[in-house]
């Protein structure tokens, strides 16, 4: 039940890893809400309107009776404060809490750049600017990202069934939709790694049919394309 009965409002484009984690959260937890598409490849989030609700001019965006919160860390920290939802999904016992905090902060240089950034370098630039990729940098994200997925291997889901623990959380939400968007680029992170292709089929199969929901862009884009940008695809 929603603690102060009234309205979200979520601005988003699902071929955002950011977007899709807290548009999972949302349809995981049957929260109503209102979804504002913002696309991205056309450039609607610079426009005036939509910098005038945020000036950062990113998505995802939540609204709520009029208070606006960019960044999706935070917002998936305000909805587990704003409703009441399984603890699991971010402890109130603060070490629990605290470990789920510790892979959010570390993500920002880890998973989530060296993902997005490998995705941006080898796909999404060539398909936007009709250019090759720089193989140069391209390598130097590749690396960061294996070296990233192994540490996911070895550190993060040491022992565990899950990030943070032996349940789900907001943690593993972010990190299973940042994994997903390099298969856009042709690159699988589960390839070679059967503790992380477990942990994403958990993920995956826990939060049915959500799951495949908000990755159906995605995977639309990785069956047409196959990791090769080619053209830009208006309808997807």
């Amino acid at each position: 039940m929603i603690l102060r009965m009234s309205k979200f409002i979520l601005y988003l484009d699902t071929l955002s890893q950011p977007c899709r984690a807290v548009n999972l959260f949302l349809l995981a937890n049957n929260v109503p809400f209102e979804t504002k598409i913002v696309n991205l490849a056309k450039g609607k989030h610079l426009s005036k309107e939509f910098s005038e609700i945020n000036p950062f001019q990113k998505v995802p965006v939540l609204e709520h009776n009029g208070f606006v919160l960019t960044e999706s860390v935070a917002i998936l920290r305000y909805l587990c404060r704003e409703i009441n939802v399984a603890d699991h999904w971010y402890p109130k016992d603060s070490i629990n809490q605290a470990k789920v905090d510790e892979y959010m902060e570390w993500q920002h240089a880890n998973t989530r750049y060296n993902c997005a950034m490998y995705f941006q370098e080898k796909y999404l630039k060539p398909l936007l600017l009709g250019k090759p990729s720089n193989e140069k940098l391209v390598k130097i994200y590749f690396n960061g990202m294996e070296k990233t997925c192994d540490t996911l291997v070895t550190v993060w889901l040491k022992n565990k069934s899950f990030l943070c623990g032996n349940e789900i959380s907001v943690a593993d939400l972010l990190g299973a939709c940042e994994l997903e968007q390099p298969r856009m680029a042709g690159y699988d992170p589960r390839d070679g790694r059967p503790v992380l292709k477990d942990w994403m089929e958990r993920v995956r199969s826990m939060l049915q049919p959500h799951y495949d929901t908000v990755h159906e862009r995605l995977n639309k884009v990785c069956s047409k394309y196959g990791g090769k940008p080619l053209v830009v695809e208006s309808k997807l």
